[in-house]
This record gives C-alpha cells, sequence and structure tokens, in this order.
C-alpha cells in the first residue's frame, strides 16, 4: 500500500488559507477574531475601504482591542485619495500571505468584498476596459424596462453567460453584455482561457448566514452605533483634511450619507434611513455574489463551534 505521502508527492504544494467571507453586519470581524486567536493565526483584511486611513467608523474596521489580540494585515494602507482596486489588492494580499505563510502562521483571509476575494484567488480576468457611454446605456435600458429586459437581451447575445448568472443580478448581466459588445466574446469564454488553474492556495471558505429580518435589524443596530460613536465628526475630518466628498472613498457606504447630513441636504434621521436602505442593498447584492460560489460552507454565528471543528480538521488535512 501506498503512503500517504507518496500518494500525494505529485502534488504541487498549496498554502492553505481560511477565507471568512459574507454579507455586512453578519459577524464576521468578531468570529474571525476568535478563530484566529485561538491557533495563533492572523488575519489577511479583504474589505474594499478598510484599507484606507482615517475611515474608521463607517467602514465597522476591527476595534483596538480585536486588533491588538490579533494582528490585522492590508487595513489603513492608503490615503481615502489615492487608487486602490482588486488587482492591487490580490498583489499586496498574496504578498502579506506569502510572509505569514514562512512564518508558520495560519491565514484567514476576512472581508466582505467578493471581488477582491475572487481576484485573490482565482486572479483578474482581461476584460475590456469599461466604456461609460455603454454602461450608461444599458441602465437607462434597465431602468426603464426592467431588470429582466437586459437579461433577456443577454439570453439573445450570449446565452452561456446569461446561463451562468441571476436573472436579478443586473450589475452582473450588464458587465456581460458591455464584454460582449466590446469584444465579440463572451465573457464565459474570456474566464475560462484565464482559468487560474495553479492556484497557490488551498482554502477552506466559510460564510455566515443570517435571516433576512434578522440581518436588517444588525444593519439597523449598526448604524445607530456608528452614529452615536461620532460618524458624522469622522466624515467632517475628512472633509477638513481636503478630501472632496466627489472621491470614490467618499461616495461609500455612511460617508456619502453624513456629507449630505453635513452640507444641510439632509437631516440626520434622514441621513440614517437613507444609509440603512442602502446597507441593506449592498447586502442583499452581497448575498448573490457569495451564493453563487458553491464551495462556501454556510452556517449561523451561533455555530462557533462547528466552525472551529472544521477550521482544525482543515489545518490537520493540510498541514
Amino acid at each position: 500500500m501506498k503512503s500517504k505521502n507518496s500518494l500525494n508527492a505529485n502534488k504541487p504544494f498549496r498554502i492553505p488559507l481560511i477565507v471568512l467571507g459574507s454579507p455586512t453586519a453578519t459577524g464576521k470581524t468578531r468570529l474571525a477574531v476568535e478563530l484566529a486567536h485561538a491557533c495563533g493565526g492572523e488575519i489577511v483584511n479583504a474589505d474594499s475601504l478598510q484599507v484606507y486611513r482615517f475611515m474608521d467608523i463607517g467602514t465597522a474596521k476591527p476595534t483596538a482591542e480585536e486588533r491588538k489580540r490579533v494582528r490585522h494585515h492590508l487595513i489603513d494602507v492608503v490615503d481615502p485619495d489615492e487608487e486602490f482596486n482588486a488587482a492591487l489588492y490580490a498583489d499586496a494580499a498574496r504578498a502579506a500571505i506569502a510572509r505569514l505563510h514562512g512564518e508558520g502562521k495560519p491565514v484567514f483571509v476576512v472581508g466582505g468584498t467578493g471581488l477582491y476575494i475572487r481576484a485573490l484567488l482565482s486572479g483578474i480576468i482581461a476584460t475590456p476596459p469599461v466604456d461609460a457611454a455603454l454602461r450608461r446605456h444599458y441602465q437607462s435600458l434597465r431602468d426603464r424596462f426592467g431588470r429582466a429586459h437586459v437579461y433577456r437581451l443577454l439570453c439573445e447575445k450570449d446565452p452561456a453567460a446569461a446561463a451562468r448568472l441571476n436573472p436579478n443580478d443586473s450589475v452582473r448581466v450588464i458587465r456581460a453584455l458591455e464584454v460582449f459588445d466590446q469584444s465579440g466574446q463572451s465573457i464565459v469564454v474570456l474566464q475560462n482561457r484565464h482559468a487560474f488553474t495553479d492556484c497557490p492556495y488551498e482554502a477552506l471558505k466559510i460564510g455566515l448566514c443570517v435571516e433576512r429580518n434578522e440581518l436588517k435589524q444588525r444593519i439597523l443596530d449598526r448604524t445607530a452605533r456608528m452614529a452615536e460613536a461620532g460618524l458624522a465628526a469622522e466624515v467632517q475630518g475628512l472633509l477638513d483634511r481636503g478630501y472632496g466628498e466627489k472621491l470614490k472613498s467618499m461616495q461609500s457606504l455612511g460617508y456619502k450619507q453624513m456629507i449630505a447630513f453635513l452640507t444641510g441636504k439632509r437631516t440626520m434621521d434622514e441621513a440614517l434611513a437613507e444609509m440603512n436602505r442602502e446597507t441593506w442593498r449592498y447586502a442583499k447584492r452581497q448575498m448573490t455574489w457569495f451564493a453563487a460560489d458553491k464551495e462556501i460552507l454556510w452556517h449561523s454565528p451561533g455555530q462557533i463551534d462547528d466552525i472551529r471543528r472544521k477550521v482544525e480538521d482543515f489545518w490537520t488535512r493540510v498541514r
């Protein structure tokens, strides 16, 4: 009988990762800190807003106590007016992971930005750059005739892409239409051609699933805590530093609404109500994104013992 080592002799080694990705306000940070602390691991951030300095309250960054308990990476790495995207994230995250692996530290990738996680694990697909006029065209069709209309257009032009997408996910449907119109090729063809077959990671993907009404309440509670913690003052401080309201970072959830309050366009109650509505819409988009990943093992936030066992079994298997 062949030994386990001989059976795996020709299998390339992959760096083990625990990936914790799920919608906002589901308790990812708290769970990740507990898991990482238990095994002496460290956390690599996968939230597209927590990379910005001076933006703490509105991005729900880990607290000082949590960051003292477990070391976090890729938090506070750029200023609010600096460019940052999925490609830059993937490069920085891979460097951090390689360094931590070299130190023998278990690595936890944690965040709700699905595109960043996909870029890390699967690379960046070489699609045509966004054509703003073309995007506006399809967005106007969606706004005028509904999401079903643009999905039908995709079914006609690129049935392979349509078969893979949720008809209600108009963002991805429109992107698939853009790619086809610009390149003459299905985005599926580009994805298959790109396939990251030499992925250097062995990932255990964990997701937190919260019932919809409970998640809505969690969002309400978190927004209230952000307001009490001084979100408006944080945004005023950013404006005072010279970070303009048109910056991509300043147009993000919470910051956009507080700017409207600070400039007299909204009352505080109106700003917070809009923040809650937009956060819920964002959470629903995240649900759609993560639901498409069939490798994610879903748990409720209270199933920490089950999650811990899965993590322990994973480390035992891959080491």
